[in-house]
């Protein structure tokens, strides 16, 4: 098994991962650190096991074998404030939940008053542009509109570690390139990890590049204008 590096800047640590699902391999030998201030950028196939890999990061799914270490200060911690946007295709929408609702549970377990809580749903929603759908059950919502929702959600309790898992899915071309803006300020303040396809404009803001193909490669080549292929630099 790989030592984790005790740098102090290192938040979350990956060490021998692996998964199968009834015998098939997802993943396998994964090793890798994140490190505060990270804007790392994840691409891969579909099927590579992206997800799967965001999901045991978040512990929400164990590993078949290898270990997940939170760290604050070089030293393990239980937890760390991480938001989280999940595939819109996980969500049920027929959840009888509205745009408010949605937005204000990423507050829950949050040490706020309650006129804080409120203005910053309010300013959320207003940021997602959903002013306008704020009572909207979320059966309601376009695919795009549920995918804002979702995103102020996972930005709501400002975390320290974001993880954004395909963001851009069902979201128009206009509120694409607003998404952009918000992930370019957001990666000033916080640790970033984004699955996209969308290489081409979200490789030229992250500083670091993963290709999840069932085992994981960082890519150091200047560009990534095509899908999942990487040129390595000399």
């Amino acid at each position: 098994m790989q030592q984790i590096d005790k740098n102090s800047d290192i938040i979350i640590s990956l060490r021998d991962i692996s998964k199968s699902w009834d015998k098939k391999n997802v993943l396998s030998d994964i090793n890798f650190d994140v490190r505060r201030g990270d804007f790392i950028a994840i691409t891969g196939p579909n099927g590579g096991g992206k997800t799967t890999l965001l999901r045991i990061l978040l512990r929400l799914l164990k590993p078949s074998t290898g270990t997940v270490t939170y760290l604050r200060d070089g030293e393990p911690v239980k937890h760390l404030h991480i938001g989280y946007l999940p595939q819109k295709n996980m969500i049920d929408s027929r959840f009888p939940i509205n745009v408010e609702e949605v937005i204000s549970s990423g507050l829950i377990g949050e040490k706020i008053s309650d006129d804080e809580a409120k203005a910053r749903v309010k300013e959320v929603t207003e940021l997602m542009g959903l002013t306008e759908h704020a009572s909207n059950s979320i059966g309601n919502l376009s695919g795009g509109q549920l995918q804002r929702a979702l995103l102020g959600r996972a930005i709501i309790s400002r975390p320290e570690v974001l993880v954004l898992d395909e963001p851009l899915s069902y979201v128009d071309k206009k509120f694409e390139h607003y998404i952009y803006d918000l992930v370019a300020d957001l990666s000033k303040t916080t640790t970033l990890l984004l699955v996209s396809h969308e290489m081409s404009t979200i490789a030229g803001m992250a500083n670091r590049h993963l290709i999840i193909d069932h085992t994981l490669h960082e890519c150091h080549s200047s560009h990534h204008c095509v899908h999942y292929d990487c040129e390595e630099s000399d």
